[in-house]
């Protein structure tokens, strides 16, 4: 027995070899230039879900630029648990639209906005972001008809906003019903090193407010900073030109 596992088992010295070679191999693959885009730069993410319209729709691809914020596990595909911390470590800012992770499940991609950051205290009333005790700037908009994003298959009318944070940061944002079970809650205060994010589709978004199912998102699991949309299509897979090239 001893005998015949000594002459299948490779040697240490074999096993050394054959990592050498494998990575001789890899260096190619590692240092070319599609990798190195992907890997440790921008990362293109397409998205599944009408939440953040209508900055972001169903059939939008978007690269997120992964060096913004810095780089932690997440921000790697199949990087080991026990790398914890971020290096070149950046905070977001009030409206960037963020890549994530969530401290309730780490295995899924999310995208939302940033409304608050660590200290801040926020809340909703009436359907109206307020930050630090005081109402977000919104200005109404025309309604439109889209049914689909707000979740049914009539002409539904969705009443659209301008909001303004006070950094200046200024986007539009859909309310598809008056009085929605998340448009009324209690005041979170942001705990440090986290930041509270919200869909731009308010009564269709799974987000901070739901804290049972997401909640406050810790700085560590960022991914990257959503930066533009460089493909989309349409429901009947039509190239939707006029989305392509938006900057936030």
């Amino acid at each position: 027995m001893t005998t015949l596992e000594q002459t299948i088992r490779p040697s240490a010295q074999s096993r050394e070899w054959k990592a050498i070679v494998i990575l001789v191999l890899l260096i190619p693959v590692l240092w070319s230039p599609p990798f190195l885009f992907r890997f440790f730069l921008y990362q293109p993410f397409n998205i599944p879900s009408n939440s953040m319209a209508p900055t972001l729709m169903v059939g939008d691809y978007v690269f997120a630029a992964k060096s913004a914020y810095g780089y932690d596990r997440y921000s790697f595909p199949y990087a080991p648990s026990w790398i914890s911390g971020r290096f070149f470590a950046a905070d977001p800012d009030y409206g960037d639209v963020v890549v994530f992770r969530t401290a309730k499940d780490a295995s899924v991609d999310y995208v939302k906005r940033v409304v608050a950051l660590p200290g801040d205290r926020v809340q909703m009333r009436g359907g109206q972001l307020v930050l630090n005790d005081r109402p977000v700037t919104r200005v109404a908009l025309a309604s439109v008809a889209g049914g689909a994003v707000c979740g049914t298959d009539d002409g539904t009318k969705i009443k659209r906003w301008r909001e303004t944070l006070p950094n200046g940061a200024s986007y539009l944002t859909y309310d598809c019903v008056d009085n929605g079970y998340l448009d009324n809650t209690s005041v979170y205060t942001v705990p440090p090193g986290h930041f509270f994010a919200l869909g731009d589709n308010r009564d269709n978004s799974t987000d901070s407010r739901m804290m049972s199912a997401m909640g406050f998102v810790p700085m560590d699991h960022l991914v990257g900073k959503v930066t533009r949309i460089f493909w989309s299509l349409d429901a009947d897979g039509r190239l939707r030109g006029e989305r392509m090239g938006k900057v936030w």
